[in-house]
Parts: C-alpha cells; sequence; structure tokens
C-alpha cells in the first residue's frame, strides 16, 4: 500500500507541446501558468517566477529574468528590441510571440511571416496559429487543405 501511495504522490504528468520549464523541470500543461521573457525567449513556470521575485525581494535586487537573469526591460520598446534580437537569431519562439503580436492588432501579413518562419522551425503552436489563420481567411485565402496540413 505504501507503494502504492508513494507512485500516486510523485508521479509526474506527462509533458505537452509546452515543454517542461527549464528551471524546475516540471511539465507545463497550461500556457496560462507560465511566463515568457523576451531576453532569452525561455518559457518559465509562474512557480519559478515567483520564487525568482521573492529571491529578489529579500536581497533586494533589481527584476530580472529568472532563467537568464539579465536585467527586465523597463519599457516596451526595449521589450521589443530584445525580442527581434531574439527574431534576427532565428529563435521560434520569438516569432510565433512576434507573430501573435501582430495578428492581434490586424497586421495579418507580418502575422503570416513570422508565423510561417516559427513553423519551418518546428514550433507547434505557429502550426496551430497558421491552421486557425488559413481556417478563417485572415491574411490568407482560406484553404481547407492548408488548414488541415497545419493541424497534423
Amino acid at each position: 500500500a505504501a507503494e502504492l501511495r508513494d507512485e500516486i504522490l510523485f508521479k509526474q504528468p506527462e509533458s505537452t507541446h509546452l515543454g517542461d520549464c527549464p528551471i524546475c523541470m516540471i511539465p507545463m500543461l497550461d500556457s496560462t501558468k507560465s511566463i515568457m521573457s523576451s531576453c532569452c525567449s525561455k518559457m518559465v513556470c509562474k512557480g519559478c517566477d515567483y520564487a525568482n521575485d521573492l529571491r529578489e525581494e529579500e536581497a533586494k535586487l533589481g527584476h530580472s529574468c529568472p532563467f537568464c537573469r539579465k536585467p527586465v526591460p523597463s519599457t516596451q520598446e526595449q521589450s521589443d528590441k530584445q525580442t527581434m534580437k531574439r527574431v534576427a537569431a532565428n529563435d521560434p519562439v520569438a516569432m510565433r510571440h512576434k507573430g501573435l503580436e501582430h495578428a492581434q492588432r490586424g497586421d495579418y501579413q507580418s502575422a503570416f511571416e513570422h508565423l510561417t518562419k516559427a513553423a519551418e522551425l518546428g514550433d507547434i503552436t505557429a502550426h496551430h496559429s497558421l491552421s486557425c489563420m488559413y481556417h478563417n481567411g485572415q491574411g490568407v485565402e482560406k484553404d481547407r487543405g492548408k488548414d488541415i496540413y497545419h493541424l497534423e
């Protein structure tokens, strides 16, 4: 009975397309429970972000990225500049993030370009976003074949 209790207690959920938190290695099951830093484009769970906030508060440090420890940009312009550096370095997460920003503003042509590059580099979420664009005809012609292609 003790072995069964231990198995239930310490069993980790299976990993998803979001991967594991690079700090605590716990699978990230929900994108709403993680943050992305513009400096390194790493998705970190909110638990590790909170632990980093506590560490900074206790040591009276400035706010920094929980993964790479670079200072967090104080303005949106600085954040965009860091993200564009990651895009220039062919970081698929940064490309997807930039593409989704463009899509929210209604600039579907730029969104399509960034999401296509991210999908070519293997970003699963970018494939899903492209599928939605083809399904709804946002910035591209409706195409059921390409819609399904990006879902497969």
